[in-house]
C-alpha cells in the first residue's frame, strides 16, 4: 500500500526557461567572440609602413573593412553571428512582451510585428554581408 502525500498535481508551463536562459547566454558568448575577431582584424596592423619602416597613416578604412568580409569564412562567421543576434533578440523581446502585456490580442501583435521585424533585418543584414 502506497502512501500519497498530498493531492496530485499537473505541473504545467512552458518548460523553456532554461533553455533559453542558456541560449541567451551561449549567443551572447558567440557574439564577443565575433566582436574580438573583428576588433583584431580591423586593429592588426595598426599603421602601414613605408619601406624604411616608417609608420605612416592608419590602415582602417573601407577597403581593409570590405577585405575583411570578402573573405568567405568571414562571411559565414558574421552570417552565424547574424542568426545568433536574431534569435538572443527573439528570446529577450518575446520575454518581455509575455511578462508585461497583459492582453492576449496586444501580446500576440507584438509577437508577429516582432516576428516580421526581425525577419526584415535578416534579409537586409544578408543582402548586405553578400553585396561587400
Amino acid at each position: 500500500m502506497s502512501t500519497n502525500y498530498g493531492s496530485k498535481r499537473l505541473v504545467v508551463g512552458a518548460h523553456y526557461g532554461f533553455r533559453d536562459w542558456l541560449a541567451q547566454r551561449v549567443t551572447a558568448a558567440l557574439m564577443a567572440l565575433f566582436t574580438i575577431v573583428l576588433i583584431a582584424q580591423v586593429l592588426w596592423p595598426w599603421y602601414r609602413r613605408d619601406d624604411a619602416g616608417n609608420r605612416l597613416e592608419p590602415i582602417v578604412g573601407y577597403d581593409k573593412w570590405a577585405g575583411i568580409f570578402s573573405q568567405q569564412w568571414m562571411k559565414v562567421l558574421t552570417f552565424v553571428v547574424i542568426v545568433s543576434l536574431l534569435y538572443h533578440v527573439w528570446v529577450g523581446m518575446r520575454d518581455i512582451w509575455m511578462d508585461y502585456i497583459k492582453p492576449v490580442g496586444i501580446k500576440l501583435a507584438l509577437q508577429v510585428f516582432t516576428i516580421v521585424w526581425l525577419v526584415g533585418c535578416a534579409g537586409w543584414a544578408i543582402q548586405v554581408l553578400w553585396r561587400l
